[in-house]
This record gives C-alpha cells, sequence and structure tokens, in this order.
C-alpha cells in the first residue's frame, strides 16, 4: 500500500535507520579502495597466488556473471543495505577479474573499461555535458539511440576498425540487442528500442488485444495437432506478454522471477500442510493438492494485509 514518508510509522523510520547503519563505512576515497581491490586480484592471478583464480578464464567465469547480477537485485528486494552493499561488492569484483585476465593477454586494462564507460556517458549525454537540450526523458532515449547510431557509422567507416565491415552490415534499430540474452529480456529490450522511434502501442488494451488473438491462434493450433505451430503461437503469446510489461513499465524478468518464488513458497507450504495432517503429499487427490493450495495462497494473503496494516 502506498503511504508518503508523512504518514510512515516511527517503527518504520527506525527500521529504516538501522537499515542504513548496517553498512560498514568505508575510511577512504572510492579510488583508493578501487586500486585496492584491482591490486587483490592482480596477486590472486600472479604466479604464487591462488590455485583457482589462475586457472580461471573469460570463458568459466561467465556463470558467475550472470549469478552475481541476480543476487544483487535479490539483495536489492530484500531491503537490507549490507547484504546489497556486498553483493554490489561481489558484481564488481567480476569486472575487475574480467579485466584482470585481459591484460594478462594484452587485450585491454581496467583503465580502459572505466575510459570506455567515462566517455560513453559523456558523449551520450549532450544536454547535460554539451549545449543539446532535453525537455522530457524521452526526448533523452531518442536522442541516446540517435548518439548511437551514429556511434556504429563511424566505427563502420573507421578503416583501421577490423570489426568495420561487420558494422556497416548493422544498420537496424534494433542493433546491441544481444542474442545472449534471457528471452524475456531480449523481447524485453527489442519492443523498447523500436518504442522509442514511436513504433508502439498507443495503450495497453491494444496489447490486452493481441493476446486475446494470439490465444485463439494457440488453441487454433492445438485443435490441428501442430506442433511446429503449438511452438511459434506460445512464442507469440509470450512475446505480447513481455511487450505488455514492457508498457506497463514493468521488467518482465524480475515480474516473472517473484511469480516463480510466490510459486515456490507456496508449494512449499503445501507440502508443511500435508506432512503435519500426517499425509504424503505426493500420494494426495487432485482436489485435495487444491485445496491446500487454497490453505496456503489464502495465509499468505492473511499475512500479507497484516504487514500492509502495520506499516500504515
Amino acid at each position: 500500500m502506498r503511504h508518503s514518508h508523512k504518514n510512515q510509522s516511527k517503527s518504520g523510520k527506525r527500521s529504516q535507520r538501522r537499515h542504513a547503519k548496517s553498512v560498514k563505512r568505508a575510511q577512504g576515497t572510492p579510488g583508493e579502495w578501487f586500486e585496492r581491490l584491482v591490486a587483490v586480484q592482480e596477486k590472486l592471478r600472479a604466479p604464487d597466488g591462488c590455485p583457482w583464480d589462475r586457472e580461471q578464464s573469460h570463458e568459466s567465469l561467465r556463470t558467475y556473471l550472470i549469478e552475481e547480477a541476480y543476487e544483487v537485485l535479490e539483495a536489492l528486494e530484500s531491503g537490507n543495505d549490507a547484504r546489497f552493499a556486498e553483493e554490489m561488492g561481489d558484481l564488481l569484483l567480476q569486472i575487475v577479474f574480467h579485466s584482470q585476465i585481459a591484460q594478462e593477454r594484452g587485450r585491454f586494462t581496467i583503465s580502459d573499461v572505466i575510459r570506455e564507460i567515462h566517455d560513453k556517458m559523456v558523449r551520450r549525454h549532450p544536454h547535460v555535458f554539451g549545449k543539446t537540450h532535453a525537455k522530457n526523458s524521452a526526448e533523452v532515449l531518442r536522442n541516446w539511440e540517435q548518439i548511437k547510431s551514429e556511434e556504429r557509422l563511424s566505427k563502420a567507416e573507421n578503416p583501421g576498425n577490423h570489426t568495420g565491415s561487420k558494422l556497416a552490415r548493422e544498420t537496424s534499430l534494433l542493433d546491441g540487442v544481444s542474442r545472449a540474452l534471457p528471452a524475456t529480456l531480449e523481447g524485453f529490450q527489442l519492443t523498447r528500442k523500436a518504442s522509442r522511434i514511436g513504433f508502439d502501442w498507443e495503450n495497453a488494451a491494444g496489447i490486452f488485444e493481441k493476446m486475446d488473438e494470439e490465444t485463439t491462434e494457440l488453441r487454433d493450433a492445438l485443435s490441428a495437432g501442430e506442433p511446429r505451430k503449438v511452438e511459434e503461437e506460445i512464442g507469440d503469446l509470450l512475446f505480447a506478454a513481455v511487450n505488455l510489461a514492457r508498457f506497463l513499465r514493468v521488467d518482465p524478468e524480475i515480474a516473472l522471477k517473484k511469480a516463480s518464488a510466490k510459486f515456490s513458497r507456496r508449494f512449499r507450504s503445501m507440502e508443511n500442510l500435508a506432512r503435519e495432517s500426517g499425509r504424503e503429499f505426493k500420494n494426495l487427490s487432485r482436489e485435495q493438492m487444491e485445496a491446500l493450495w487454497d490453505l496456503a495462497k489464502g495465509t499468505e494473503q492473511k499475512i500479507e494485509r497484516s504487514g500492509a496494516r502495520t506499516k500504515r
């Protein structure tokens, strides 16, 4: 339930202060601590360093990079500042780790990584660091896409750039969306890029109608017994749902993760309820399972309502 800061209870404010105090304050500048971290990772990769760290490569670290990003999101949702800061540090370590490996191979250094993002942020915010003006965030995003397009063309025209021939072929506004992304994030980014130049729905009602259309086509494919068509139509339905999430300013990946967590909580609660009654959950009938699901759902919603009242 939404409530203003003025209406927050004193206990809620004390809870916020406890979160704020839970992070141990660093003595020293960000630059000093960053240099220490880089030095630590360099030592771990040295001949007399850590055997595990020395064995790692860009390829072997891919899983950790993804895992740490999701753990940051989980920590963000927890409201625990100390945990949030810790997980952000773990994610930062992955950047330092990859940069150290790249430096050892003569590819680039952590300084190159920082310079690249620094210059990019300045270059893509001319309304802040230059003379361009932007009236609102929508105009900022349009300018951002235009600048990115100009950057790609500039690289393509640079004869000294070995990727020039590849970039010359990449003329779509959708360039830059990685195919390695999870499917929901890929769909989210594709539709977001298209929307920035005006290719978008006028309202959510249109997307709901599209989802109804895709549902009908899926039913038709099932009736026709066409497995490949069924897969295609399910993909279209999921894509429409992702587009709806994007239109409603909801990250579909995070929303789906929360839905999965909710299902897991309620399913485990069902199992516990069955055990408490001396029954094996797997041996229950479908009707009994549904009854336990309703009970678990009702209990969870009651706790949520109680928590909402406490926050008022």
